[in-house]
């Protein structure tokens, strides 16, 4: 009997150890899975804002696509940004667009600030460059690469030369953010939680040998509004 009671105490110790480990798995599962669905929402609302033409016609020349659906801004006078974001690839060939990879997004400004601010951001990768910065740990935007503030209303159609070219909302103002000095690091927790272990950048967007079937919504949406807006123009 007493072997038996051993017995059980170490099956049900193991069952609690397993059960804590599934749903400390499921839970960074719905923190990624949350940040996927809230990117595609902010995606789509660009996608379908009559100030967005821009993006919305440029979008099928872009090399890759990193979208914030949440940055915070916080501060009186000295004040700072930070958020997460997704960033998919266009591999040339098959056309497919691969990912997400995970992002982290930080910058530090001074100005005339108070309180807390949230924006949202779609920033269209328009170089290699612009992509293999991002490949690396961090990049610093308008300092390892260029950066340019996307033309928003109706009638925009200036042409732009630049790695990035970044569209910002802030409570239904434009461009209420100004991301150059911003710095991206990959995010290498979510990354992982996502796909497993060890995994890179590279690996998730260009030799796509990672997925994870619940991204393919987002990518879908990105996909389509690129290959129709490559055959407007």
């Amino acid at each position: 009997m007493h072997a038996m009671a051993k017995a059980f105490r170490w099956l049900g110790l193991l069952a609690l150890v397993s059960l804590t480990a599934w749903s400390e798995a499921a839970s960074a599962q719905t923190r990624e899975q949350d940040l996927v669905d809230s990117a595609r929402a902010t995606f789509e609302s660009f996608m379908s804002d009559p100030n967005m033409t821009w993006l919305q016609q440029h979008v099928g020349a872009a090399r890759g696509v990193l979208i914030a659906p949440q940055i915070f801004r916080a501060g009186f006078i000295f004040g700072g940004a930070g958020g997460r974001a997704v960033l998919l690839v266009r591999d040339d060939q098959s056309g497919r667009w691969e990912g997400p990879g995970f992002y982290n997004l930080a910058t530090a400004n001074v100005g005339l600030q108070a309180g807390v601010a949230m924006s949202e951001a779609v920033t269209l990768v328009m170089t290699d460059k612009g992509i293999n910065s991002l490949l690396a740990d961090s990049v610093k935007l308008g300092g390892d690469a260029t950066v340019a503030a996307g033309p928003v209303g109706a009638g925009a159609q200036a042409d732009i030369t630049t790695d990035f070219v970044a569209f910002t909302r802030d409570r239904g103002l434009y461009g209420g953010l100004n991301l150059d000095g911003t710095f991206i690091g990959v995010a290498n927790g979510f990354n992982e939680a996502y796909y497993g272990l060890g995994v890179l950048p590279p690996d998730i967007l260009l030799r796509a040998s990672v997925h994870n079937s619940q991204a393919e919504r987002l990518a879908e949406d990105v996909s389509r509004a690129a290959a129709q807006r490559t055959g407007q123009r």
